[in-house]
């Protein structure tokens, strides 16, 4: 198997990653600056806007390093330099990313004090469930419907493939090409790209429905317009999810079974699966940068305020993860970042978080069975 054209494909994930970790703070809602709340007139402050420039600039020369030596390692096929390259490099790159905000948040917060932006009161300016009256929503679970379909072009595949099925199927290909580990011909073997496709589908389904139910983000002094900008968001990332989430599964589960049971060769279901993620990828880019963190962007032309409604920075610990025992909300927009986070001070939040891990040991475990 020839493995430069996949490595070289597989040198996208650095640059991908980094630009979107420089962007991440020039996509936060106006009235949040390195994890810091601000009043909305701080988004035109000159030494705040000047951190997020440096922020970009510093994030964009570390992507720019490592993606040339991740070239470079696949140009001299160096298999251990480009592994390490893509998974320790990406891993430091947002360490790193993440260690650079936390030192711009404590410049943020003294610049903060020093201007005096202190809230005189605290305004309620979000809510959990239902949104104003025509405003747009996530699209309904209902959707995920669509991976029905998808399952049962697998099983029919591997019914069908299962009498010709060889006696024994490559499982594990190394970076070099060479097939180290083997598995003999079974039923749970053929049925393998199935579970893995349950378990793709109960993540993406998870990922919608925590989207849906998230407490509802408005920005301070503009609560209606902010919460139909948020319903907007929310509506293109489940679609995003659906969409995408649905052409994962198809290319992860049917093109595995068609490799299992011998109708089309590893290199074609190694590039199918690589590149089914390729739309996920560009299409979140997209809408975050479209939308912003929690449809910030959408408004953004909106008149600011040098008034702070609301401070709880108190409940943001780090930057990143939130802790408000008097919140009933689970799950929050992110305070840096796209997407969703945790209250890590409700007990509901632990459970999901031992739920996961609890799904995932028991993916590993039957995946282990099946192909063992």
């Amino acid at each position: 198997m020839d493995t430069t054209p996949v490595m070289f494909a597989m040198c996208l994930i650095m640059p991908i990653c980094g630009v979107f970790a420089a962007i991440v703070p020039f996509l936060q809602p106006r009235t949040q600056a390195f994890a810091v709340t601000v009043p909305s007139s701080a988004d035109s402050d000159a030494f705040i806007k000047s951190l997020k420039r440096r922020y970009a600039a510093t994030v964009l020369v570390a992507t720019a390093l490592l993606s040339v030596a991740c070239v470079a390692a696949s140009v001299a096929r160096n298999f251990v330099a480009f592994v390490m390259l893509i998974s320790v490099g990406t891993l430091a790159l947002f360490l790193a990313s993440y260690a650079l905000m936390l030192a711009y948040r404590r410049r943020v917060i003294a610049y903060k004090k020093q201007r005096g932006w202190a809230a005189q009161t605290q305004q309620a300016v979000a809510s959990i469930g239902g949104e104003p009256e025509g405003a747009p929503r996530g699209i309904s679970l209902k959707w995920s419907l669509v991976y029905v379909p998808i399952v049962l072009v697998t099983l029919a595949i591997a019914a069908a493939g299962y009498p010709s099925m060889p006696d024994q199927i490559p499982m594990h290909v190394g970076f070099d090409g060479t097939v180290d580990r083997w598995a003999d011909k079974s039923l749970g073997v053929v049925l393998f790209p199935i579970a893995l496709e349950l378990f793709l589908i109960a993540a993406m389904v998870f990922c919608h429905w925590q989207a849906l139910v998230s407490k509802k983000w408005q920005e301070p002094g503009a609560p209606a317009s902010s919460a139909w900008a948020y319903g907007m968001f929310v509506r293109a990332n489940t679609i995003v999810l659906v969409g995408c989430g649905a052409i994962i599964v198809a290319a992860m589960g049917i093109s595995f079974e068609l490799y299992i049971v011998g109708a089309i060769g590893i290199d074609l279901a190694i590039f199918a699966m690589l590149a089914s993620c390729v739309p996920l990828v560009v299409a979140s880019v997209l809408v975050s940068a479209a939308y912003g963190q929690s449809g910030s962007r959408v408004f953004r032309r909106m008149q600011a305020s040098g008034d702070m409604l609301v401070d709880d920075d108190e409940h943001w610990k780090l930057g990143i993860f939130y802790w408000n025992s008097a919140d009933a909300s689970v799950f929050v927009p992110k305070r840096f970042g796209i997407g969703w986070t945790i209250n890590f001070a409700r007990p509901a939040a632990w459970a999901a978080i031992a739920g996961f891990c609890l799904a995932t040991v028991a993916f590993v475990l039957v995946a282990a069975v099946m192909v063992g």
